[in-house]
């Protein structure tokens, strides 16, 4: 399995795969399908500074090919996230991706200086992408300017390398990735969800108590290998790379067109198994392209042999 070993700032992972944030919760129910140590990473759910309720429901809704949220942030606080749910991770061999989230800058920053220091946290994930909340995150993640100070602020007080999280919701996002990674991050995570609807024909209402929630799944892939295929061009920093993924040949995409690394969201909620099961795919699959180890992918789709260092 080394052929699927991935090496970026502060994860080294046996293999690109993780779950995404707020699709895995803090992994204790994932733990009872299989060894959370097959994984190359994990993304747990987003932390802020007191605990939220989230929004009111009905918070998710199915839709063609994907599903609709409006979940709102819900978590216990980090502090609290500290203290019950990162313990029971140390006894898997699995890098931690701890996202964080606020309504204001020194919000993040205090999340970002309590959690960084946590063992188990490998790096952050910059949540600045969210649009189901009506103050923070999405607000620092449509503004170039904004979203470079706050990246430089974060990773002023930071012990662990930083990824920012990035929103589709913009009219140029590659404008967004360049003014982060020149404000100090380390990565990039996308993309986030797409701001979507639906209308209940009964009720002639929305079918989401918030009215509109991010739309995920196989129905926003093509958006997402679009916009990591041009960012990849434009930045030197590694992008874990997500929207829709459901399967091996989903990851290969994925990086073919720039991702160092994938994290698979919504399909989980499908299957619970899915990214072990993909993981497995993987070797035969590359074997299948005449591939010596996943990293040549990188880029494959606008590079002449892709990427052959490891660490991008």
């Amino acid at each position: 399995m080394k052929k699927l070993s991935v090496s970026l700032p502060g994860l080294e992972m046996k293999n690109p795969i993780m779950p995404a944030s707020g699709c895995f919760g803090f992994g204790k129910e994932y733990a009872e399908f299989y060894d959370l140590s097959v994984l190359g990473a994990a993304a747990i759910k987003a932390a802020t500074r007191e605990p939220r309720f989230g929004n009111p429901t009905p918070r998710v809704a199915e839709t063609h090919s994907g599903m609709l949220n409006a979940i709102g942030l819900q978590n216990p606080g980090v502090d609290q996230i500290m203290e019950n749910e990162l313990p029971h991770l140390q006894s898997y061999d699995l890098p931690i991706v701890a996202n964080i989230a606020g309504s204001t800058e020194e919000d993040y920053c205090e999340v970002a200086r309590k959690i960084s220091l946590h063992p188990q946290v490998s790096v952050l994930e910059l949540n600045i992408s969210c649009p189901n909340v009506k103050e923070g995150g999405i607000q620092f993640g449509t503004d170039a300017a904004t979203a470079a100070a706050l990246t430089k602020k974060v990773k002023a007080v930071s012990a662990k390398p930083v990824y920012v999280k990035l929103s589709p919701n913009v009219s140029n996002i590659t404008e967004m990735a360049l003014a982060v990674e020149e404000a100090g991050a380390d990565g990039l995570s996308m993309i986030n969800t797409l701001l979507g609807m639906r209308i209940d024909l009964k009720t002639r209402k929305p079918v989401i108590a918030n009215k509109t929630g991010g739309l995920s799944g196989p129905a926003i892939k093509p958006v997402a290998i679009r916009m990591i295929h041009e960012v990849s061009q434009a930045v030197s920093i590694p992008i874990i790379g997500m929207g829709g993924v459901s399967s091996a040949e989903d990851v290969i995409e994925f990086m073919l067109a720039g991702a160092s690394a994938v994290a698979i969201g919504t399909a989980n909620f499908v299957d619970p198994y899915i990214c072990p099961e993909i993981i497995s795919q993987l070797p035969e699959l590359l074997e299948k392209m005449n591939v010596n180890h996943i990293t040549e992918l990188i880029g494959g789709s606008w590079k002449e042999c892709g990427t052959p260092s490891l660490s991008r």
